[in-house]
Order: C-alpha cells, then structure tokens, then sequence
C-alpha cells in the first residue's frame, strides 16, 4: 500500500517557482529543487513526473498570480492613466534582488519558448491575458479623457506589455532605477491627452 503524501503539494510548488524564477530552467538541478521543496526524489517523481511537468506547473502559478497582480493594480486606481504609471514605475521601485531576479514568465520566454510547444502556449495564454487586461484600462483612460482619442486600444496594450517586459529585462540586466523611470515616462508621453 503506498504511503499517503506528507506535503502540502501548493507550498512544494510555491518552493520549486522561486527555484526556477531565481536560476531559470536548464540552470536548476534536481537537487536544487528537492532542497528547496524539502521532499524526496520518488516524492517528487510520483506527484509531479519530472522536472519539466513540474516547471509546467510553477510556471502556470507564477502566471495566474502576476496577472492577477497586474489586474489588481490596474483596477485599484480611479485614474486609468496613474494605474498604468504605477504598473510602469513599479519595476524601477523595486528592491536591486528583485530587479536582479526579472519576471519568471519573461525568462521563460527567452529561455524555452522557442524550444518547447507547452511553453510558447502558456507564453501566449499569458499576452494574451496582459494585452486585454492593458487594453480595458487604455479604453477606460480614453473614455474619461486622460488618454489620447486617437490611440488604439489594442496596439497600445501590446505597446504597454512590451514595455514591462523591456522594463523588466532591463532591469535584470542592471539598468538603473532612473533609467527604467525615464522609460516608463515616455511611454506614458505617448498615451496621454494634450
């Protein structure tokens, strides 16, 4: 009779995220993960059949947690056009760790989905969902006057999605939290009402 599991399988993958979200796929060993998760091999083995199913699945957390984030941040503003300043100007706030640390989804990008067809889906599921949510706040700022009429709403949510991935990889990068500031200052230029 096999053994109950003895692990919180949400914490365990909480754990092995900010493993990969720190080192990135191919640099994160199976000793790095167990470690971190505090389980054994065939534990690991058993709940989530390998390293990548269970990347797969860290990765899908990460993403559900950050666009939900970026929703909530665009929502907890009366102003359209101070929401998307905040989402813009929050990666030149952070800490230098977290700078250092970049965007999971971001690095999964430049490191796999070129290479794995579950990654690139779950990259494109995630613009997808970045893209709309930026493009319902570009709508609402133009409905209440604050952004530009003639700005389009779709090619402006792409615009600000490459934004914070630029910020962001930027940022990883060791630009200065002044430079990402003046970054987000002109992209915020071309949006607003003269």
């Amino acid at each position: 009779m096999a053994r109950p599991k003895e692990f919180d399988r949400d914490e365990v993958v909480k754990r092995a995220m900010a493993v990969f979200w720190e080192k990135g796929y191919e640099a994160t060993s199976t000793e790095d993960l167990l470690r971190a998760m505090g389980i054994g091999r065939q534990s690991m083995y058993d709940t989530f059949g390998d390293k990548r199913r269970l990347y797969l699945e860290a990765l899908q957390r990460y993403q559900a947690e950050s666009g939900a984030q970026l929703i909530e941040r665009l929502q907890a503003e009366q102003s359209p056009l101070l929401a998307i300043e905040q989402v813009l100007m929050a990666v030149a706030a952070e800490t230098p760790a977290e700078r250092a640390r970049g965007c999971m989804y971001v690095s999964s990008i430049v490191e796999l989905a070129q290479k794995d067809p579950e990654v690139a889906s779950l990259a494109r599921s995630g613009t997808i969902l970045c893209e709309t949510a930026f493009e319902r706040i570009v709508r609402e700022g133009k409905r209440k006057g604050e952004i530009a009429p003639c700005v389009d709403e779709r090619k402006a949510g792409r615009f600000l999605l490459a934004t914070v991935q630029g910020l962001r990889v930027m940022a990883k990068a060791g630009s200065t939290p002044e430079t990402l500031r003046d970054i987000a200052a002109v992209a915020l230029t071309s949006l607003k009402a003269r």
